[in-house]
């Protein structure tokens, strides 16, 4: 019996979009192997989430194949992979800590992690700067995430913000489904390709007015939630139906 036979129809599309957001991860190279994840609450009340297989590559995960657990890490529905213990940790946190975050991304990008290897972290040196500053939290580095403990800290730094750079590993976004996570990581990534890019140049640099920071800043929910990333989606689908349509197995 197929997967998609054995959930409701609410959760068979939560797993086509998540399906998708691995593959457009893939897509712009912005996955590390099988070492990140990204995770989506399954609509209903038991606060079960869908998060990778861990082995399968973004560029192979399906709709099929994404692992359903519980917020201990248990498995709620058969399958043959099992999941990254640290990805479960951080996940779950977020999970379990905030009922908005239904979905949760978390990247090891080049420049994601260079940036968070900076003392002064992101920069305002660009318009899509701003709508991360706006939401923006830290937490530092405490060595591979597999400390349970490390979930009570992690919560406490991202707060209600929905992006976060981690000190020396890379970044996070949430938001309440997973096409504003998938903007705003997109949106997060943008800014620290910029940032890096102009700093490579050895030039001066110019930071947005301060006052333009702090007025978008003082509006960061309406801002956020205006990313737009439920117009974008379609499209994406789109993409994806054309380049690897397989990702809705």
């Amino acid at each position: 019996m197929s997967i998609k036979s054995k959930v409701s129809e609410q959760e068979w599309q939560t797993r086509v979009d998540l399906a998708a957001c691995y593959r457009m991860i893939a897509h712009y190279g912005w996955d590390d192997l099988v070492f990140t994840h990204i995770s989506a609450r399954v609509p209903g009340p038991e606060h079960h989430f869908l998060i990778n297989p861990y082995g399968m590559l973004f560029e192979e995960v399906t709709a099929s194949s994404l692992v359903k657990v519980d917020l201990h890490g248990n498995k709620v529905m058969d399958s043959e992979f099992d999941i990254n213990p640290a990805g479960f940790v951080i996940h779950s946190a977020v999970h379990e800590a905030r009922d908005d975050a239904k979905c949760v991304m978390h990247l090891h990008t080049t420049e994601g992690v260079a940036i968070s290897a900076l003392e002064q972290g992101l920069q305002a040196y660009s318009q899509q700067s701003l709508f991360a500053l706006s939401s923006l939290s830290y937490h530092e580095y405490e060595g591979v995430a597999l400390n349970p403990d490390e979930k009570v800290r992690l919560v406490a730094d991202l707060g209600n913000t929905n992006f976060m750079i981690l000190r020396n590993h890379g970044l996070l976004t949430c938001a309440d489904n997973i096409a504003d996570t998938f903007l705003a990581m997109f949106i997060l990534q943008r800014a620290c390709e910029i940032q890096l890019k102009a700093q490579a140049t050895n030039a001066p640099l110019v930071p947005i007015n301060k006052q333009i920071l702090d007025g978008i800043r003082a509006q960061a929910s309406e801002v956020t939630k205006s990313a737009g990333g439920q117009l974008a989606w379609p499209g994406i689908l789109r993409k994806l139906d054309r380049m690897c349509p397989d990702f809705r197995d």
